[in-house]
């Protein structure tokens, strides 16, 4: 079953079942090297359904101090897939990455237009 590490939206129990029909289950855990940024959320509509203005994000810097907490969830095959639709819509591209835990997981990091 893969692991879906999330710093972001998918922590939050309204996303989890819009988005898996479920609520998930998993572990707390850190990602390693990285720090936490904002993506701006350019579309009014978007940001007002979000109720924000800005989506959570993460950028490697290479740092071994630097973490960013989040959460280890257990989801299969096909929620992975329902996933990747979920956060392709907001740019968000899918990397494998290890955790502080050594535990292997998925993650999503925003991906600018044109790279």
């Amino acid at each position: 079953m893969p692991l879906l590490f999330s710093y972001g939206t998918l922590q939050h129990e309204d996303v989890q079942l819009s988005t898996f029909g479920r609520r998930l289950t998993g572990d707390r855990d850190e990602l390693l090297g990285c720090e936490p940024a904002s993506v701006k959320i350019d579309d009014p509509q978007v940001a007002a359904r979000l109720g924000k203005t800005h989506h959570a994000n993460v950028t490697f810097n290479g740092n071994e101090d630097s973490r960013v907490a989040g959460i280890a969830f257990e989801i299969t095959d096909a929620e992975l897939a329902n996933v990747d639709a979920y956060e392709r819509a907001f740019l968000y591209e899918r990397v494998i990455t290890v955790l502080a835990s050594g535990r292997q997981a998925w993650l999503y990091v925003y991906t600018p237009p044109g790279l």
